[in-house]
């Protein structure tokens, strides 16, 4: 049985597969294969890293996470003033980018360019700040931080070079006890 890629069919793991669609992004024509599963991105880039010690061809392997979320965290509630402030702080660095601009070029005192700079970008950033949350008129008054996370990681290698990889990892996790 052959897929419209012209490759072995996508499969559990331990099965070659290529092309879109299977799982990897491995280039037409190359298969690859599953040599290990990870709980965590760090013991999935731990298991590549120790083959990159024993001089395996890492360009030939991918990390590869499964079961995709997005999980936004609130980090807190979001007033008029608080977007105001954050609004300042932003448009002070602006400022003092212009203002340092402004400076090099001046003939005039450059601390006051400069801090003059900074003033006008607080100010107008905080109100810049203010006006775009009170424009919300409530939809939004939380900030958050999103992230992606996946249920576990695979270690897909080019299935030429799956064998040794497979042992190699093989010894590793008899030290850590870490892939499934």
């Amino acid at each position: 049985m052959t897929t419209p890629f012209g490759g072995v069919p996508a499969g559990p793991a331990g099965v070659p597969s290529t092309g879109p669609g299977s799982g990897g992004d491995v280039p037409a024509g190359r298969a690859s294969v599953i040599v290990a599963t990870y709980p965590d991105y760090a013991s999935a880039q731990r298991a590549i890293d120790h083959l990159s010690d024993q001089n395996f061809p890492v360009q030939h392997t991918a990390i590869i996470g499964t079961d995709l979320r997005l999980v936004e965290n609130v980090l807190g509630r979001l007033t008029t003033g608080r977007a105001a402030l954050v609004g300042a702080g932003g448009g002070a660095w602006f400022g003092l980018f212009i203002g340092l601009l402004f400076g090099l070029f001046s003939t005039y005192n450059w601390f006051a360019v400069v801090l003059t700079g900074l003033a006008f970008g607080a100010v107008w950033g905080g109100i810049f700040g203010a006006v775009a949350h009170a424009a919300t008129r409530g939809q939004r008054d939380f900030t958050s931080r999103s992230s992606l996370q996946a249920r576990e990681y695979a270690i897909s290698v080019d299935a030429e070079h799956a064998e040794q990889a497979r042992q190699l990892l093989v010894r590793l996790n008899w030290q850590t006890g870490e892939a499934r």
